[in-house]
């Protein structure tokens, strides 16, 4: 019985394609973000009221992100792809209409969409780099991520210098709209094949190619639910869930932090950010190495500790510099174990799917969650202190690192 082939540079060329995919997510996503405070004043709201548009644009993800993967195992990671483009391209057009004519309710509708089309696209660009990982049998998955962070930093420049230049919201975003139009076209065709029934192992469907999405004839498809059922998935999740508290408190006011507690300038809390996010990207993009020389539980467990660490150093600071050191720390610690999470996920290629799917859904409640609840606490304990609260879902993600141990799935040998 014949097994599926791919040829090297077959894979090698997918890696690019899921890189170029992940940078322009993360690229899309900055840009539009970064315009936020133009929507606010477009539709003349005070920043309560954008948060709760926001708040109620995200149910569009919070739908969407529980089907994906059923949505990729019907119709290939392609598809799902140019989908979720697709949504978002429609999203953008929603908006900018929405934008013109100041309607609230329109702009809303359209963030929605917006919100369905990001997550069709980012639970297909996870399961599609954990197909490129099990090719290449070496980690990889965090250079994609770094791909998305490197994506987002340049979505931010240019959102703001088209904000500075006067540039229309509505103008930018059709802008947006031609771009992801040509790249989910054109960068998906490099993608491999994604099989739900069967492992990158097992005997191969008929018509086997890089443009061949053929449904495996035998195995039964696995339902949605039975990913929810179970345990080590459920348990990834939560790990994934600290994996995203974690990072999203950075991202969202380690720059607030040091301007209310030590009295910083804007610059130098944009500054601490800056070195956030880097450190963030170094991690993930040589993160795979360390990951592959001490085993996907040592580099969890380590990064936790580096996560626990330096949130600790930057939240009880006195001076600047030494806040810097904890932010270091921090964005080391907060890089890989998203990343290795998806990966924990995807590790039985024939339940991918919706094992990714469900870590996804899990781990995007921090991002719903997290912000107010830090706000809310920062209120009354100071936000530097209040970050420290944090350090509970960073722990429980340090005490069930072993549910990421490499899961052979049943039927395939060990390598």
């Amino acid at each position: 019985m014949s097994t599926r082939t791919v040829s090297t540079e077959t894979v090698r060329a997918a890696a690019l394609a899921i890189f170029v995919i992940f940078g322009t997510n993360g690229f899309i996503f900055a840009s539009w973000a970064a315009r936020i405070p133009s929507v606010t004043e477009t539709l003349r709201l005070t920043t309560g009221e954008m948060g709760a548009v926001l708040l109620v644009g995200a149910a569009g993800s919070l739908v969407a992100l529980p089907l994906t993967g059923t949505v990729v195992d019907r119709i290939g990671l392609k598809a799902t792809v140019r989908f979720g483009g697709a949504l978002a391209i429609a999203a953008g057009a929603v908006i900018a209409s929405g934008l013109l004519v100041q309607s609230v309710g329109v702009v809303t509708g359209g963030i929605v969409l917006f919100g369905a089309g990001i997550a069709f696209w980012d639970v297909a660009q996870n399961i599609g780099g954990a197909d490129v990982e099990h090719r290449l049998g070496r980690t990889i998955m965090p250079q994609f991520h770094a791909a998305f962070s490197g994506g987002a930093v340049l979505g931010a420049l240019v959102g703001a210098a088209l904000s500075a230049a006067g540039i229309d919201l509505p103008l930018h975003l059709f802008g947006i709209i031609v771009v992801v139009t040509v790249v989910v076209a054109v960068v998906p065709r490099s993608f491999l094949a994604h099989h739900a029934a069967h492992s990158p192992d097992a005997p191969a469907p008929p018509q086997e190619g890089r443009d061949a999405e053929a449904k495996a004839p035998t195995a039964p498809k696995p339902r949605v639910l039975d990913a929810w059922r179970h345990p080590r998935t459920v348990l990834i999740g939560v790990v994934v869930l600290g994996a995203t508290l974690t990072e999203g408190a950075g991202n969202d006011w380690i720059s607030k932090g040091v301007v209310d507690g030590l009295d910083a300038s804007e610059a130098a809390g944009a500054g601490l950010f800056a070195v956030f996010v880097g450190s963030m990207t170094v991690a993930r993009w040589f993160g795979g190495r360390v990951i592959d020389r001490i085993g996907r539980v040592a580099a969890l467990r380590l990064s936790m500790v580096s996560a626990a660490l330096g949130l600790t150093v930057y939240s009880l600071a006195g001076t600047y510099w030494l806040s810097a050191v904890g932010a270091v720390f921090w964005g080391l610690g907060a890089a890989l174990a998203f990343p290795m999470g998806m990966s924990a996920a995807a590790d039985d290629p024939r339940r991918a799917a919706a094992r990714v799917a469900v870590v996804s859904t899990i781990g995007y409640i921090a991002f719903l969650a997290g912000p107010p609840f830090l706000g809310f606490l920062g209120d009354h304990l100071g936000l530097r202190h209040a970050l420290l609260v944090i350090l509970v879902p960073i722990l429980v993600a340090l005490a069930l690192a072993g549910v990421t141990r490499k899961e052979v799935p049943q039927g395939v040998a060990r390598q």
